[in-house]
């Protein structure tokens, strides 16, 4: 079985395509497997919260990172768990 990793996912996504399109950058912490993982990750969560679609969306860098590199508490704190009960 694989080790779940980190990877820092910067670059930059079309904002509000149909009225006043803005090319904003972003910077995302990810938990996946490998980078293609990641970055399916990354279509999935903009085009579900946001409506952007792919061909807007550009990855400029995809790198794995420590967890020592991780300024978020939050994502720290899930990386200690051994299991997740739902």
């Amino acid at each position: 079985m694989s080790e779940i990793k980190f990877y820092l996912v910067r670059g930059t996504a079309l904002f509000g395509e149909s009225h006043y399109p803005e090319r904003r950058k972003f910077v995302k912490i990810v938990r996946a497997l490998n980078e293609k993982q990641a970055m399916e990750y990354i279509y999935s969560f903009f085009g579900s919260k946001n409506k952007i679609k792919r061909h807007n969306i550009k990855i400029e860098e995809i790198r794995e990172i420590n967890e020592e590199e991780i300024a978020d508490r939050r994502i720290k704190e899930l990386a200690k768990l051994e299991k997740i009960i739902v």
